[in-house]
């Protein structure tokens, strides 16, 4: 899949016009990456920030309704279940959504990207994709990867650069440099 931009930004993207400040990364994904991609994108769609909130509330009323059963002398063993397995599947989300977005991504093989001033370009053995800046405008950094979102609420879209695919720790400066000229960072 290929956005349609125009041959001149198509030309941008292939970094014919920025190669000295093009960064490329070369990488097979991770489940890592996206499970922490996912974590990230928590912190930046409202509706999981809502969902965090409507749950944390809801296991608030859970322990309530467990510790006014114990002062009645009755043992809570549904609410505590509930409190554990609900803990349980919060913590375990990011990940479990990550391995069925690994299952789809894997299948195209190892992924080449071009990060320029004028957008990212992904290609994999089976796609290819460009995009400019003002698709996916902000970007969150953690310790293992760049997350670009798009503008939208929820950050419906995203795109995943994994540290480890950069050549040199230079590299990996070099590319947050393009992405702060560029992008607003979450």
């Amino acid at each position: 899949m290929v956005e349609d931009q125009g041959a001149a930004q198509q030309q941008k993207l292939r970094g014919q016009e920025y190669g000295a400040d093009a960064v490329e990364l070369e990488y097979r994904p991770a489940v890592g990456d996206y499970t922490s991609a996912l974590s990230a994108r928590r912190r930046v769609s409202r509706a999981s920030r809502i969902q965090l909130g409507v749950v944390g509330v809801v296991a608030v009323f859970v322990a309530l309704e467990g510790v006014v059963a114990l002062a009645g002398g009755e043992v809570p063993v549904f609410p505590l279940v509930w409190m554990v397995f609900s803990a349980l599947l919060i913590g375990f989300t990011p990940w479990l959504q990550a391995r069925q977005v690994y299952r789809v991504s894997e299948r195209h093989g190892t992924f080449r990207v071009r990060v320029t001033d004028a957008g990212v370009s992904v290609a994999t053995d089976n796609t290819t994709a460009s995009v400019n800046w003002a698709a996916q405008p902000r970007y969150r950094e953690k310790p293992d990867i760049f997350v670009l979102f798009s503008a939208d609420k929820n950050a419906a879209c995203f795109t995943v650069l994994p540290k480890r695919a950069a050549r040199t720790l230079a590299d990996v400066d070099r590319l947050r440099a393009i992405l702060d000229r560029n992008l607003t960072r979450v």
